[in-house]
């Protein structure tokens, strides 16, 4: 490490202050705090000191994905291969599914970390931490067939628009990850719908059957698989969303280690169960009828309310906000599904409408505690003065 920290500084001397590649200092300075913690501390002055900071706040994030991401790739080549009708091994499952997940991770992380590179140099700032886990997120959402122009392009409109157009990481009040799916299913929506999209579609195979639960509910047909088999996620969908499984596992690192709330995940939950519930007692449709404890397994709602409502920048901030922004999000996305059969799947929309309404929750959240502070302290005075 010693070796590689000397040949950093000698790489890095161009780059100082006054020298003629200073302006580049954002770019480079971004390898040197990816690679090591930062070596200067402080020396005077009241200071909070903690473990944690950005780097690695996302990096524990990137380890909460991790199990959804691996079962996904597995899952991506468990359904090419059931397809196909073949015998196959977990290793040939997940080399396939390799082989189509990972270049779009490779799509999202230079698209993005570019685009977020030349505004740091064009600012003069230094390259924050934040699209570690927007990189990472992009794909995992996806249809495993969309071309990789179109996760770029997707990728690009996020960065630009959801991100730097409001200051950067920090700034934004949208989700940039549900950005860039909105955008892709709003630009290219034969991409992202119908009931080939969702499975890595065979050369030799004329007609696949690769419809999600919620895409055959809206349609009318009916479920074939096991609450079991829902909740293992071994089932057509988005690259890491089908097992709710892995999410929970996921939501349980985050939990634990405080990076994500408490208070949404189960506010959410419990918007959806009520939603559900009170849908099942309607049972006007399909999606109506469908066990309210299976909306919650099914599509991209454990995802969705464990990793992109969470996000600390665009979810609310106010502990009790917090609790109404989940409960709203859970709420809204079975609203979504049943209500609007062209797209069966509500949690990206839902969660990016909440995500504009999140200040507002914490406005009024604020405002309410200081009346209710002033009418304290107005009691108070008068007890004094009795």
């Amino acid at each position: 490490m010693n070796a590689l920290r000397k040949r950093l500084d000698a790489i890095k001397k161009p780059f100082e202050k006054g020298q003629k590649l200073e302006k580049f200092a954002p770019a480079i300075n971004a390898f040197d705090t990816f690679l090591f913690v930062p070596n200067h501390t402080t020396k005077k002055g009241a200071h909070i000191r903690d473990a944690v900071d950005l780097k690695r706040t996302m990096v524990t994030v990137i380890i909460a994905l991790m199990p959804a991401l691996i079962y996904g790739i597995y899952n991506t080549g468990y359904q090419y291969y059931y397809q196909m009708e073949t015998p196959f091994t977990f290793i040939e499952a997940f080399i396939h599914g390799s082989w189509k997940i990972v270049p779009m991770i490779i799509v999202s992380y230079v698209v993005g970390l570019s685009i977020e590179f030349g505004f740091a140099v064009y600012r003069g700032h230094e390259v924050n931490e934040g699209y570690l886990v927007t990189g990472l997120l992009i794909p995992m959402i996806m249809p495993v067939d969309i071309p990789l122009w179109m996760v770029a392009i997707s990728t690009a409109f996020a960065v630009l628009i959801a991100k730097e157009a409001f200051g950067g990481t920090g700034m934004n009040i949208l989700n940039p990850a549900l950005t860039a799916r909105a955008f892709a299913f709003f630009a290219y929506p034969t991409y992202m719908s119908g009931n080939k999209v969702w499975v890595s579609e065979a050369s030799n195979v004329e007609a696949i059957s690769g419809e999600t639960i919620l895409g055959t509910l809206a349609a009318g047909g009916d479920v074939k698989y096991s609450m079991f088999e829902m909740f293992q996620g071994a089932i057509p969908g988005s690259i890491a969303e089908t097992s709710t499984l892995w999410v929970a596992v996921g939501a349980l690192i985050l939990i634990v280690t405080g990076i994500g709330s408490w208070r949404i995940i189960t506010g959410g939950i419990l918007g959806a169960a009520v939603m559900g519930l009170l849908f099942n007692l309607w049972g006007a449709n399909a999606l109506m009828s469908f066990s309210w404890i299976n909306h919650l397994i099914v599509g991209g709602f454990a995802f969705g309310i464990v990793f992109m409502a969470t996000d600390p920048v665009s979810g609310a901030q106010t502990n009790k906000g917090k609790w109404i922004y989940g409960f709203l999000v859970g709420i809204l996305c079975i609203m979504i599904r049943v209500f609007n059969p062209a797209y069966p799947e509500g949690v990206m929309l839902a969660i990016l409408l909440m995500n504009v309404f999140a200040p507002t929750i914490d406005h009024y959240v604020v405002n309410g505690n200081i009346k209710k502070r002033k009418k304290r302290w107005a009691l108070a005075q008068e007890l004094k003065s009795a």
